[in-house]
């Protein structure tokens, strides 16, 4: 019940706004309008604010749970376990949920730089991003759907399915834009690197970092976060602690950016080379 009144408070705000930036735009384009067209006007602008409300409570989980609450279990997870059972395989979800501050600061950076890299500036959306995509699928002639922010894809994996579909992404861009409104930016890196998918029944951050380089979430060094960070977008197919050269080249760039930015200090790059050789004391003749 006090989902629901939440819900409807949010959904009466959203069509408030609605209302108010309509009437603005609509006097600033139309002008000065008689009473009658007002009217109309008006009618026209609340039935369709009405529409997106039911819309948006139709389709709007609770995410305000979301700020204390971490949740069991996701779409994501429950869709790959629907997809195991049809192929008679003994996978299980692998997970291990850890504070953001029990994750190596290299991963979150290596992860932001390879996935999102405008994380902490915008609101949900990459703008840039999405018409970029648009552009590469009106060339190709497919739509893809790319541009996904890491807001994105947590509302896909937490609450939706990875089919591609016009409704998926109406679904998708609405929960992102109530998730940036209700959760922190750390929040939803947080939930985000506890439940994005890193391998074959693997999800989040420690289970990964245990699975591929035995040690917890914490102790990543830059080299290994840059690994991890490689293979989100395809993690079924690439493996952090191989020697796939998509992997090591593409770890490269993302390790030498750690390097520029100066989230890896100069001295750790030092310690990593190997030490040079003691010449050889001069034998006297």
């Amino acid at each position: 019940m006090c989902s629901f009144v939440q819900k409807t408070k949010a959904a009466f705000h959203s069509i408030h706004s609605f209302l108010n930036r309509s009437s603005l735009f609509f006097s600033k384009t139309l002008g000065p309008l008689s009473k009658k067209k007002s009217y109309k006007l008006f009618i026209f602008t609340f039935l369709l604010a009405a529409i997106l409300g039911v819309a948006y409570l139709a389709l709007m989980p609770d995410i305000s749970r979301l700020k204390k609450e971490n949740p069991s279990k996701t779409a994501f997870m429950e869709y790959r376990e629907k997809q195991w059972r049809e192929k008679g395989r003994p996978v299980q979800v692998h997970q291990a949920w850890v504070p953001l501050s029990r994750i190596s600061p290299y991963l979150v950076k290596a992860v932001l730089i390879a996935e999102d890299d405008k994380f902490w500036s915008h609101e949900g959306f990459d703008y840039e991003s999405i018409m970029q995509a648009v552009e590469k699928d009106l060339q190709s002639g497919r739509w893809k759907f790319g541009g996904s922010t890491i807001s994105q894809q947590l509302a896909k994996n937490l609450y939706l399915s990875p089919a591609k579909s016009h409704w998926r992404k109406i679904r998708e861009a609405l929960i992102t834009w109530r998730m940036e409104q209700v959760l922190s930016k750390k929040r939803i890196l947080e939930l985000y690197l506890n439940v994005v998918e890193w391998g074959d029944g693997i999800f989040g951050a420690e289970a990964a970092s245990r699975h591929y380089f035995e040690k917890p979430a914490s102790g990543l060094s830059p080299r290994e976060a840059a690994r991890l960070a490689v293979v989100l977008p395809s993690p079924r197919k690439l493996d952090p602690a191989g020697s796939q050269r998509y992997v090591e080249s593409r770890a490269e760039v993302i390790y030498s950016i750690m390097l520029k930015r100066g989230i890896v200090p100069p001295e750790f790059e030092e310690d990593l080379q190997p030490p040079e050789k003691p010449e050889s004391p001069l034998v006297q003749p």
